[in-house]
Parts: structure tokens; C-alpha cells; sequence
């Protein structure tokens, strides 16, 4: 599709721009606290890659009791990402759009101090709109992902905080670490990709209304 294209060329050229532009990063100590390697999650920490959030084989998730994002990362530039969040709707409040995603791939440091995580393709999310025409359905999801820049600090009280910046500067849900082993499933394709919504799934309503936690 041409949108599709459109789309990806537009993202070809942010991650163009953002490794052209600037000098290569020194990764100093506002990196280096701890090695980003292992898993990190965002608020109650309920949100957690690996197999207690997604079941890639039939397209399933295992509801978390809040929202919130986790990332994980291997030392040999593997990663897994988990997502839980409610989208508000402005006009009418009733219609809160509900999203799981779960994503993995490989990851690469880029010389000016952005990640761009690649997935493997067999990623998906689900997504429940109680005033859509299809309320509850399964899909694909396999967007590349560009993190403008990165930082860990040593909090006095949590311990090791991540803070990601997504592709417009704009930032994340600051992260802990919750494993300094990274919490993952495979680091391989694991199902065969398909162009079917799989429709029909449970409701994981209601929850609580926040974006990410």
C-alpha cells in the first residue's frame, strides 16, 4: 500500500538523519550506571516480557492487573518488548481503546547514541474499541522502532532507573530494572506470520484508565 510506503520511507530517513547528523556519542556515566542488558519495567513493574506476558504460538496474552511498558535487552543485541496501555478518547469518554503488544527482534547502538530495534516478524498486538464496528480483535505487529537516546541513573530508592526518549525526542515511562538477566522468550522467529485478524478473543476490560503506567 502506498501509505505503508509511504511510511517506512519517512522512518528510513528519521533513522538516516539521526545517525548522519550528530557526533558519536561517549558513552559516559549516564549510561553506564549498569549495563543496559537485562529487564526493565515501568511503574508497579507488573508489565514484564517473557512468557507470563505473551504466548506467540496462539497469538495470546496473559492480562496484566495495571498498565505498562517493559523492555528487555541482551548483551549480544537481542531485545523483547511488552505493552499495556488504555488510549482516552477525547469526544467521548466511554470509548477507551485498549492495547496489548508484545514484539522481539534485534537491537543496534548507533554511533550517536539512538537504538533502532528491528523485529523478527512475528509480533502482534490486541486491541479492544467498544464503539468500533469489530470491538475485540488480534493483529499484527511488527513496527521497527527508533529510540532517539538513552540514559540509566542510579535511583537512591528504586535502584537502577532506564529512561528511553522515543524517535521525536519525546520521553517514555521511566523504567527499572526488574532482572539484570534478561527476562525473554527465544531470541528466534517463533510462529509463521499470517494476514488474518484473529477475532473473538476475551475482553481484558475493565482495568485501570492510564496510558503507560
Amino acid at each position: 500500500m502506498k501509505f505503508l510506503s509511504t511510511a517506512a520511507a519517512l522512518f528510513g530517513l528519521l533513522v538516516g538523519n539521526a545517525v548522519a547528523q550528530d557526533a558519536p556519542i561517549r558513552y559516559d556515566a549516564e549510561h553506564n550506571a549498569t549495563s543496559l542488558g537485562g529487564t526493565w519495567a515501568s511503574g508497579s513493574r507488573k508489565v514484564v516480557t517473557g512468557p507470563g506476558f505473551a504466548q506467540p504460538s496462539n497469538m495470546s496474552f496473559t492480562y496484566p492487573p495495571v498498565t505498562g511498558v517493559s523492555y528487555s535487552f541482551t548483551d549480544d543485541g537481542y531485545f523483547e518488548t511488552a505493552r499495556y496501555r488504555f488510549n482516552s478518547n477525547g469526544t467521548n469518554p466511554t470509548c477507551i481503546t485498549g492495547v496489548l503488544i508484545w514484539t522481539h527482534g534485534t537491537y543496534a547502538l548507533q554511533p550517536n547514541g539512538s537504538i533502532v530495534l528491528t523485529p523478527f516478524g512475528d509480533g502482534y498486538q490486541q486491541v479492544q474499541d467498544p464503539c468500533a464496528a469489530v470491538t475485540n480483535f488480534v493483529q499484527e505487529y511488527n513496527n521497527t522502532e527508533l529510540i532517539s537516546s538513552w540514559r540509566i541513573f542510579q535511583d537512591p530508592q528504586d535502584g537502577y532507573k532506564l529512561h528511553l526518549f522515543s524517535f521525536d525526542g519525546s520521553p517514555m515511562a521511566p523504567q527499572f530494572q526488574v532482572s539484570a538477566t534478561p527476562n525473554m522468550l527465544p531470541t528466534q522467529k517463533l510462529r509463521n506470520s499470517t494476514a488474518q485478524n484473529v477475532l473473538g478473543r476475551r475482553s481484558f476490560f475493565p482495568r485501570a484508565l492510564n496510558w503507560w503506567e
